[in-house]
């Protein structure tokens, strides 16, 4: 039998998020960082080791670590730190509407979470602003 009620699932800025960003995926960089292309090799959190053999994945505003694939030759090969401010698969804000972008993308930070470009192309997703006030302030258009 199913459980009733409203139960309160995980933390108050991930109000059960949909993943759509998984470790292996290849997501465009949005910043001016230098990085184009990069590869996202885990996600950072507890929330990403929730079952044993489950590929972590990430929605937005979570952390991932990556790999910069293309880019300016110093950032290749470098193991970093990103930010989802966008992803293609729809997912369920509080208020009941659903949104989905027409992109996946990230913005590459420093492990305190301040971002190495100084411009973000693109709409960055509200979830993402409100966890992060630094890339809120360099965002264009926040959705």
């Amino acid at each position: 039998m199913a459980k009733r009620g409203i139960r309160a699932v995980g933390v108050s800025y991930r109000l059960g998020l949909t993943p759509g960003i998984f470790a292996g995926s290849y997501v465009p960089c949005a910043d001016n960082s230098g990085a184009r292309l990069v590869r996202v090799i885990g996600v950072v959190g507890a929330h990403a080791k929730t079952t044993v053999r489950r590929i972590p994945g990430a929605c937005v505003g979570d952390m991932v670590v990556v790999s910069v694939r293309e880019g300016k030759p110093e950032l290749r090969k470098q193991v970093m730190r990103a930010i989802v401010i966008r992803q293609r698969r729809p997912y369920r804000r509080a208020d009941g509407t659903w949104i989905a972008f027409e992109d996946n993308a990230v913005v590459i930070v420093s492990p305190e979470g301040e971002p190495k470009g100084t411009e973000i192309r693109g709409p960055v997703a509200r979830e993402a602003a409100e966890r992060w006030p630094r890339i809120a302030g360099l965002a264009t258009m926040i959705v």
